[in-house]
């Protein structure tokens, strides 16, 4: 937690003592289901929570709004995103019904009531729009954006800092996969926002609904 605390300070009470809580939790998890591998545990805030949190350091979401968490696995990037925006709604999506137990279990356990979970495939979703897409490590842009498209809204602002597209995390070289992918993203190094080594070549891409 002292990571976290590194680069944010002006947590609630109610947010410190959901993110203390988160760790514990997936320890507990983790050994009935591996949603974390043994090695990333050890380093849950630096390598789950604080890299979840780079979205914010960007972006904010706005009250109301609604963010679908694509591929979510075990709840990252949605479950701290959600503890950092509690007036936000955040949708999260995945095909493994097992991790999305978890995520539902850890956000009743902390208190979270702005998650929904849902079990299925982001091509199969024909009733709902969202203001963004979120997703980390999930498949390549071009896929991610051939699934999120449809599924965002067009959304007026004048902040320009609230996101109306899709906001992935990824690692190593995105040349070639950006290319493939038809989109231009916008492109953040994750290390000079917070300058850590485990975050050298992760970045943060936005592709914006045009």
């Amino acid at each position: 937690m002292e990571i976290i605390e590194k680069y944010f300070a002006d947590f609630t009470p109610k947010q410190k003592e959901q993110l203390n809580t988160l760790l514990p939790l997936y320890k507990e998890w983790n050994e009935k289901i591996n949603v974390i591998s043994r090695k990333d545990i050890d380093n849950f805030y630096l390598h789950h929570v604080l890299h979840s949190l780079t979205i914010t350091t960007q972006f904010e979401f706005e009250k109301g709004a609604s963010i679908m968490d694509l591929g979510c696995g075990g709840g990252f990037p949605g479950v701290p995103l959600a503890i950092f925006f509690p007036e936000t709604e955040f949708y999260m999506v995945d095909s493994i019904n097992k991790k999305l137990n978890v995520v539902k279990e850890i956000a009743a356990a902390i208190g979270l009531t702005n998650i929904t979970v849902k079990h299925t495939r982001a091509e199969d979703i024909k009733d709902r729009k969202f203001d963004t897409v979120v997703s980390r490590a999930v498949a390549p842009l071009k896929d991610l954006w051939q699934w999120s498209r449809p599924l965002i809204k067009r959304i007026k602002t004048d902040n320009e800092n609230v996101p109306n597209g899709l906001i992935c995390l990824k690692g190593g070289d995105l040349t070639k996969e950006i290319q493939e992918s038809g989109c231009k993203p916008y492109v953040w190094d994750i290390d000079k926002v917070f300058p850590e080594e485990y975050f050298k070549e992760k970045y943060m891409l936005y592709q914006p609904l045009k």
